[in-house]
C-alpha cells in the first residue's frame, strides 16, 4: 500500500475488482494495483473489507490552534476519526481532550458531523474542555450547558457547534439534546456510564443512533472491577456482551459464597476484548510528553461556603473603608477567604467553622481514581486535613498525614513505607512540612486541595515527585472553586510570589 501526493492510495490486492466494483472513484493502475481516492468514505469502506488503511487526517488536515500535536495525539485523533463509536483509554495527562477536539473539527470540514456534544464532570466542563476548544480550535463556537432547565434548553437551541454539559444535566434536556442535531457525543471520564440500571446510563443510550458517533474517554476503566466494563461495553459495542448482565458476571466473577465472588483468572482478557475498539497510550508511551503536566479542576462552592465567602468580603470592604491597607492586613483578609473556600475558617475568637467539603472531595476521588500511581494532597490548613484525611480513610483509601506535629521518627517511617511498600495509596500533606529534601517518586500524582502563597513552597512542594529516580511523567492538579484561589494559581503559574502581589490581590477580589 502507498500513499499518493496524500489524497489518495495505492492499492496491492489479489482481487483489485472487488474494491473498484465497491469503493467509488477509483481508477485502476495495473493488474493487481487499485488507485483509490482518500478519504473518509473510502476509508471506512476499505475498513469493512478488512483492508487496514490510515486516516485522511494524517496528511490532508491542518492541525489548527496555538499548539503543535505530539505524536500520539494525532494517532488517537487517527483512530477518532476511524472508528464511529470507540474507546480512549489513554492515561491522565496525556492529551486526549485535544485530540477529541481535533478529530471532530476534521469530521466537520468532511461535512460528517455538524454539531458534539462533550458530556464531563462540572469540574472540567470550563477548565478542562472549553479552555482546550479555544486553544485547540478557536474557530469553533462553544457553549456550557448548565444552570436551570430553561437555561440549559437555550442553550441547547442557540447551535452551537461544541455544547458541554455534565452528566445529570443530560436527562433535565435530553428531549432538546434529541432534537438537537448532535452527531457526535464524547463522554470524559466514561466510567460514570458503568451502570445500565442508571437513569444516567438509560438516558444516553436513548440518545445514541446507529449513525451516532460516540466517543468515551477514560485512563482508567474497569479499575475498581471486571464488572464495570459491562455498562461500557453495552454502550460502545453491545454484540460483544451479553444480554443480561447476570451472564457477563458469570463470564469474569466466580461464586465462592453467597455474598463473595472473586475475579477468574481469564477476565483481563475477556474485558479487553469487548472494550474494543479502543486506543490506549500510557504516559510512558508518550516520549514526547513534558516531565510536568498542569491541569485545573474547578469546584463548585456548597451553598453554605458561598454565604460565608460573601459576607466576609461585604465585611472587610465596609470594615476597610477608605482606610489605607497594608500587606500584613491583606494577607489576613486573603488567608481567611482561602480557609473558607478549603472547608474550614478559623474564628476570632480560635474556633473552628467547619463547611461541606462534598463537591471538592467528589473531584478529588475522580484525580484520585485516574491516578495511575500513588498520590500527594497539600493541603494548606491544619483542620482541613483532619477533615479531608477522615474522608478518605472511612472511603478505604490507604492514608498517612504529614504535618508540623508529626514527630521526625514518625514522618521518617511514613515516607519510607509511602516509598518502598504499596501501602499508603494516598499522602496528605501540609505544604511547609514537606516541601524540601523529601523525596517521594512513588507518586507522580500531585493534587493541591488549596493554593500555598508562597512560590518557593509551591514549587518545591511539586518537586517531590518530580526528581531523580521518577519513572513516569508526573501530573499537578489545581483545585479552584473562588475568585482568589483562581487568582492565587494564576500568580503561582507565571512564577510570581504572591506575597509580593498581596494588597494588588487584595483590592482586585475585593473591589
Amino acid at each position: 500500500m502507498q500513499i499518493i501526493e496524500g489524497k489518495a492510495l495505492l492499492l496491492k490486492l489479489r482481487n483489485p475488482k472487488r474494491v473498484t466494483e465497491t469503493v467509488p472513484k477509483s481508477t485502476e493502475v495495473r493488474d493487481n494495483e487499485v488507485l483509490v481516492n482518500w478519504g473518509i468514505d473510502e476509508m471506512h469502506t476499505l475498513k469493512r473489507l478488512n483492508i487496514n488503511v490510515p486516516s485522511p487526517i494524517q496528511s490532508q488536515y491542518t492541525w489548527t490552534g496555538k499548539h503543535v500535536p505530539f505524536d500520539h495525539q494525532k494517532k488517537t485523533s487517527a483512530f477518532f476519526t476511524m472508528n464511529r463509536k470507540s474507546f480512549c483509554f489513554n492515561e491522565q495527562g496525556t492529551g486526549k481532550t485535544a485530540s477529541a477536539i481535533w478529530a471532530a473539527d476534521y469530521l466537520m470540514k468532511q461535512g460528517k458531523i455538524n454539531r458534539v456534544l462533550v458530556i464531563c464532570p462540572l469540574s472540567i466542563m470550563d477548565s478542562a474542555w472549553r479552555e482546550d476548544l479555544f486553544t485547540f480550535a478557536p474557530h469553533r463556537s462553544v457553549d456550557i450547558a448548565h444552570g436551570a432547565s430553561k437555561k440549559r434548553k437555550a442553550i441547547i437551541e442557540q447551535g452551537a457547534e461544541f455544547v458541554i454539559i455534565n452528566y445529570d444535566g443530560v436527562e433535565i434536556v435530553s428531549k432538546e439534546i434529541a432534537e438537537g442535531g448532535f452527531d457526535l457525543i464524547v463522554v470524559d471520564e466514561a466510567t460514570h456510564y458503568k451502570n445500565t440500571q442508571s437513569q444516567r446510563w438509560k438516558t444516553l443510550k436513548r440518545l445514541i443512533k446507529d449513525d451516532t458517533w460516540l466517543w468515551m474517554m477514560t485512563g482508567t476503566p474497569a479499575a475498581q472491577s471486571p464488572l464495570d466494563a459491562y455498562g461500557l461495553a453495552k454502550m460502545v459495542n453491545p454484540d460483544s456482551v451479553p444480554r443480561f448482565f447476570g451472564s457477563f458476571r458469570d463470564m469474569v466473577m466466580r461464586k465462592i459464597t453467597q455474598f463473595r465472588w472473586i475475579v477468574k483468572p481469564e477476565a483481563t482478557d475477556l474485558v479487553f476484548n469487548v472494550l474494543q475498539p479502543a486506543i490506549r497510550f500510557t504516559k510512558e508511551e508518550c516520549l514526547d510528553l513534558p516531565d510536568m503536566t498542569y491541569v485545573k479542576r474547578k469546584v463548585e462552592l456548597t451553598r453554605q461556603q458561598k454565604k460565608y465567602y460573601d459576607l466576609l468580603k461585604k465585611k472587610l470592604v465596609m470594615t476597610v473603608g477608605g482606610d489605607e491597607v497594608t500587606a500584613i492586613n491583606a494577607a489576613v483578609v486573603m488567608n481567611k477567604l482561602l480557609q473558607i473556600s478549603a472547608g474550614a475558617v478559623y474564628t476570632d475568637e480560635g474556633d473552628t467553622l467547619e463547611f461541606d467539603i462534598k463537591h471538592r472531595y467528589k473531584v478529588l476521588r475522580e484525580v484520585i481514581d485516574e491516578s495511575s500511581q500513588k498520590v500527594l494532597i497539600f493541603v494548606p490548613f491544619r483542620h482541613t486535613i483532619d477533615i479531608l484525611t477522615d474522608k478518605l480513610r472511612n472511603d478505604k483509601i490507604t492514608t498517612e498525614v504529614i504535618r508540623g506535629d508529626v514527630p521526625v521518627n514518625r514522618r521518617t517511617d511514613i515516607f519510607k513505607r509511602f516509598q518502598t511498600t504499596n501501602e499508603p495509596r494516598v499522602l496528605v500533606i501540609q505544604p511547609q512540612s514537606a516541601a524540601h529534601g523529601v523525596t517521594l517518586t512513588a507518586a507522580n500524582t500531585v493534587v493541591w486541595w488549596g493554593p500555598t502563597p508562597s512560590l518557593e513552597t509551591y514549587a518545591q512542594a511539586n518537586a517531590r515527585v518530580h526528581r531523580s529516580g521518577q519513572k513516569h511523567p508526573c501530573t499537578v492538579v489545581q483545585l479552584q472553586g473562588s475568585a482568589v484561589e483562581k487568582r492565587v494559581y494564576s500568580l503561582l503559574d507565571n512564577r510570581i510570589d504572591v506575597h509580593t502581589k498581596m494588597i494588588d490581590l487584595y483590592k482586585e477580589i475585593l473591589d
